[in-house]
């Protein structure tokens, strides 16, 4: 919104001419308070969509490097290995014989 200077003097007349020129000092000071009031709500107003917008990219975020943090100590073949040397065979029975080995085996039955 761009006033020009004619627009202005002509708004200018009208306030003294409504208002009286002994009024002119109090509504420039209260227009001045009203413009830095709004300026504040308007700079709150910024503050709080930064808050809202920056917070969920920050707790995504925090949540990845919870995630790398814990692929750190990940090593899958760890596992794997202590399983295989913590858990003996355990069990009495004879190893089966392969297919191959077992003359009893008949292999599948076709119908």
């Amino acid at each position: 919104m761009e006033l020009s200077i004619g627009e202005m003097a002509l708004i200018a007349v009208a306030i003294v001419v409504l208002f009286g020129p002994d009024k002119l000092p109090q509504i420039a000071r209260d227009l001045g308070a009203g413009v830095r009031k709004m300026r504040g709500a308007v700079e709150d107003i910024k503050t709080e969509i930064m808050k809202e917008t920056d917070n969920p990219v920050s707790e995504i975020k925090r949540e990845i490097e919870k995630v790398k943090d814990a692929a750190k100590d990940f090593n899958p073949m760890k596992d794997i290995e202590k399983d295989i040397i913590t858990e003996p065979k355990t069990s009495n029975d004879p190893p089966k014989p392969k297919p191959v080995d077992d003359d009893t085996y008949e292999g599948p039955v076709s119908r």
